[in-house]
């Protein structure tokens, strides 16, 4: 079960759980101190409302003071299902409840909120970050945090003003956060496998939601709507997902690739409700010394599924959830405290002990390496790390962000796509 342990999956399981272990007597603790988390959300979806939740559950003196959606439709369902499930956290009244495509910045405004929950799709979380930091907040902030190089360079700067504030910005990365992970990363770094030659991550799975588009949705609000789809709105199915597995192998490394080739294409998803987007990629990223991983990602259901990082070395090779093999066969069997409530734990124990964690490079460069996989397999060529940092233009942005058209280009033909 640890192999195949998704974000999706987990918290369906262990939500019951996480509640159990709040803390709601101890609330009054904090609520009325300079300790007080008064958490906003920007996105008020299913992950949006799940954050929110581990939020609340990570620590004492935690409240969800405002919202904020597009939709009020999502809105309304994200503060029902919060008042069913943390009616002790739940402090939000009608008049912080924010709403349109810009409503974001009404709740930024507020002078109570000092956390951010940002869980907006993945195309506009460099411009929440950006404002969210620039308001002086803190920041909880789902990856992946761009869809496009001109956005990771833009969470860079975030990043790097918010150290300068002394303001905590944490991923949705929650595998570092994981026991088991982090026990495998201490013997991994400490020479348990030797010297690291090669590797594998994979996310094979089946198919996820989607929303068709009715009469009544401007090509906007759909794009908005059904996100997963569109390359500007998630970045495509090996960024929003998959940056989870390449996070990990850039860890394990110790270092980032210098060199990225793929090839994908978009074979069985070929209806217009899946937008613009692959269902499948073949990545090879290339490490310094020349070392190489391969990064397999899909989306087709009735196919073999595997959720997984395999770590290859001189003395034995790793798996990520937790298993040595080789020369010192090792295998993780401690307790697992939910990963989805321990990053926010952590996240609060930093700001509350002055010295804010700071996890946005971090988090921008692993969000790089599968936005470069993308590039890669759309224009079929081979893309170098420096090259894309430095000078690549591509900025997925659309040109207004207003409710209306919002003409989006056909998925990539390889071999004709340029490359920006």
């Amino acid at each position: 079960m640890k192999k195949h342990l998704s974000r999706r999956t987990f918290i369906k399981s262990t939500v019951g759980a996480s509640l159990a272990a709040a803390i709601p007597g101890n609330l009054g603790l904090y609520a009325q101190g300079s300790d007080a988390i008064r958490v906003g959300v920007i996105g008020c979806g299913g992950r949006g409302t799940g954050a929110a939740i581990d939020c609340f559950t990570s620590a004492p003196g935690v409240e969800i003071v405002a919202l904020f959606d597009p939709f009020p439709d999502r809105v309304d369902n994200c503060l029902k299902r919060l008042q069913e499930k943390i009616p002790a956290g739940v402090k939000v009244t009608k008049d912080k409840c924010f709403t349109g495509l810009d409503g974001y910045k009404k709740l930024l405004a507020l002078p109570e909120v000092n956390l951010i929950v940002t869980a907006a799709p993945p195309g506009f979380r460099p411009i929440h970050l950006k404002a969210s930091i620039e308001a002086g907040k803190h920041v909880f902030m789902e990856k992946p945090v761009a869809v496009d190089p001109v956005g990771v360079r833009s969470v860079i700067e975030s990043s790097d003003l918010a150290r300068k504030k002394g303001l905590a910005i944490v991923a949705g990365t929650q595998r570092r956060h994981q026991r088991s992970y982090l026990e495998l990363m201490k013997r991994i770094h400490g020479g348990a496998i030797g010297e690291i030659v090669g590797g594998q991550c994979y996310w094979n799975q089946g198919d996820l939601w989607v929303i068709k588009k009715t009469p009544q949705m401007s090509e906007m609000e759909w794009q908005c709507r059904n996100w997963l789809y569109f390359s500007w709105t998630s970045g495509d199915h090996i960024v929003e997902q998959h940056v989870h597995n390449i996070d990990v192998m850039n860890w394990a490394f110790g270092s980032l690739p210098v060199k990225v080739m793929g090839m994908g294409g978009r074979q069985q998803r070929t209806a217009p409700e899946y937008g613009n987007i692959y269902d499948h990629f073949a990545i090879e990223f290339e490490y310094p010394n020349g070392v190489r991983v391969m990064s397999l990602c899909r989306q087709i259901p009735g196919c073999a599924e595997r959720v997984e990082e395999k770590i290859v070395g001189t003395k034995g090779y790793a798996f990520g959830y937790g298993e040595i093999h080789g020369d010192n066969f090792w295998k993780f069997e401690g307790e697992e405290p939910n990963p989805y409530v321990v990053e926010h734990t952590d996240l609060i124990a930093s700001i509350r002990s002055g010295k804010p964690l700071n996890e946005g490079r971090r988090i921008a460069e692993s969000t790089m390496c599968a936005i470069l996989g993308r590039m890669s397999a759309y224009t079929g060529r081979a893309i170098s790390w420096e090259w894309a940092m430095a000078s690549s233009k591509l900025d997925l942005t659309p040109a207004k962000f207003e409710f209306g058209p919002n003409q989006v280009d056909p998925a990539a033909i390889p071999g004709k796509m340029p490359l920006v």
